[in-house]
């Protein structure tokens, strides 16, 4: 089994509860909007790190992270892509086991096609009155088990 942490639209900050959550994964995915670089070198310190940019990561450090990016855990591919509107991909043609998405803070899991469509929410500042939410993802080669965690008020 491997436990990824999956964070979005961090905005420039790395909550306490956040890393506290962490804590233990085996991988983290960051959908974008990370707002720092020194947001992903803090979450390297717990565990490896795939992100992307997102809409607001438009300085120059952020050209060292792709706008998409499909990688492999286990045996489960996963594609990252901050907004699921800018999805240029047939996941179920691609042989795309998880998308994994930010950009819109709503926290939400949806399986369509075989495919497991995951949003784990804004972890960074509060917006539009939504949860602050991370998410994890147990991985086997059976199966696919999303939590949402609400990281509360911080």
């Amino acid at each position: 089994m491997l436990k990824v942490g999956i964070i979005s639209d961090t905005h420039r900050l790395l909550r306490p509860e956040a890393v506290r959550r962490l804590a233990g994964v085996d991988h983290i995915i960051h959908a974008g909007d990370i707002g720092r670089p020194d947001i992903v070198e803090q979450l390297r310190s717990i565990a490896p790190v795939t992100a992307i940019r997102g809409n607001i990561d438009t300085a120059d450090w952020a050209n060292a992270y792709p706008a998409t990016e499909t990688i492999r855990l286990g045996t489960r591919a996963v594609h990252v892509v901050h907004d699921v509107h800018d999805l240029a991909i047939d996941p179920a043609t691609a042989c795309i086991d998880i998308i994994v998405s930010g950009h819109s803070h709503r926290a939400g899991v949806e399986t369509r096609d075989g495919v497991l469509y995951l949003n784990p929410g804004s972890a960074g500042p509060r917006r539009f009155r939504l949860p602050i939410t991370l998410a994890t993802l147990d991985i086997s080669s059976a199966s696919l088990s999303p939590v949402i965690h609400d990281l509360g008020s911080g």
